[in-house]
């Protein structure tokens, strides 16, 4: 079968595709574009995200491994790409899904990092599509044998045959294979690395602290050893990580605990709160969170599918969405554990929650502000 021209739009001229490229989401909904990343075939949860910037840091986030992102931007790529904003060592996200294509150094950024990507699509009306019927699992590929005929009609079979994923076998991949100091300061600092992003250690070292990542397994002596302890980011649904709790749970009241995005579920499941998935979960550089104790709204940078469920007792809400009301925060003066949902690192994204970060330091190690 021969196939139709390739058609490009607006900056997306720009970019010297490589071929055709077809996404499919588990109900079968199809979109049409254009290979402008690896070649191949990704399968993973379809996600999207609102940022108007980040998306080399979006796609090296821990927290997106093996997802397929979609960006709402309608240009992505357009300021190129840079070794210092990525946030771990490699891309995590599985695919990239976009509008335009604006660069010739992100295309062959994305092709090199193994990201199967496909632009000219409407993410408009995938995102839409996301909103009312929740991330669902879904196919993007490049493949000729998957363009056409009986493999185009396969993918959407491929996509809901999609095993749950291992998420402590991906916590395992995505955390560092040993310790190591990130940096030296005056004030001990631990960071339980479950999928740190790199711009989190960089707020913590600004902040005066020597900084010491540990892998996902260290032992619970080792971290109580130290000053304070910080539960990091990373993928996955949290009920599937309860093993972790018997790392955390013999910490609580006797080390000063924070936890970041995973690391608040955790962290609430610790103290025996639940966690549940939302539909479409919170991604992006521009959540409004109220802060209950001061009634200041954050701007908040988010990256997150679950959410906590606060009972009656044991935690404070300190923090809301007001989007739809779900708990961005909550803090446990007795056992010296707070944690917040959003990225208080804002890489990217506004720098409204930075604060909380070196307020906590300040509480329970004297840390100075940076």
């Amino acid at each position: 079968m021969t196939q139709a021209p390739v058609r490009q739009r607006g900056f997306a001229a720009r970019i010297e595709p490589y071929g055709r490229a077809l996404l499919v989401l588990e109900d079968g909904t199809q979109f049409d574009g254009i290979s402008v990343g690896a070649a191949g075939t990704a399968v993973g949860e379809a996600v999207f995200t609102t940022s108007m910037t980040g998306y080399q840091e979006a796609l090296t986030d821990p927290s997106f491994h093996g997802q397929l992102v979609c960006f709402t931007a309608p240009m992505v790529g357009n300021y190129g790409v840079a070794p210092e904003r990525t946030q771990s060592p490699r891309a995590r996200a599985a695919g990239a899904l976009m509008r335009s294509c604006t660069s010739r150094c992100w295309s062959t950024w994305l092709r090199e990092e193994g990201v199967v990507a496909i632009a000219d699509i409407d993410t408009r009306r995938l995102a839409m599509h996301l909103r009312e019927h929740g991330s669902m699992r879904a196919v993007v590929s490049s493949s000729p044998d998957a363009l056409d005929g009986p493999g185009r009609d396969g993918l959407a079979a491929r996509a809901a045959q999609l095993e749950p994923t291992d998420w402590a076998t991906v916590i395992a991949e995505v955390s560092t294979p040993s310790r190591y100091l990130h940096a030296d300061g005056e004030r001990d600092v631990a960071v339980l690395d479950l999928g740190v992003k790199r711009s989190l250690l960089q707020l913590i070292e600004r902040n005066g602290c020597a900084v010491t990542v540990y892998p996902h397994d260290v032992d619970t002596a080792t971290l109580r050893s130290h000053q304070a302890v910080v539960v990091s980011s990373g993928p996955g649904d949290p009920a599937r990580l309860d093993g972790y709790l018997r790392t955390i749970v013999p910490l609580l009241g006797e080390v000063p605990m924070l936890g970041v995005c995973l690391g608040h579920q955790l962290l609430a499941r610790a103290l025996g709160h639940d966690t549940w998935k939302l539909p479409f979960g919170h991604r992006g550089t521009n959540h409004p969170v109220l802060d209950r104790r001061t009634g200041r709204v954050l701007v908040t940078s988010q990256n997150h599918g679950y959410a906590v469920a606060i009972g009656s007792a044991g935690a404070e809400v300190t923090h809301v969405s007001l989007y739809d009301g779900t708990v961005e925060g909550f803090a446990c003066r007795e056992l010296r554990v707070a944690g917040i949902q959003f990225h208080p690192e804002a890489t990217p994204g506004p720098d409204d929650a930075r604060g909380l970060v070196a307020d906590w330091l300040q509480e329970c190690t004297g840390a100075a502000q940076a």
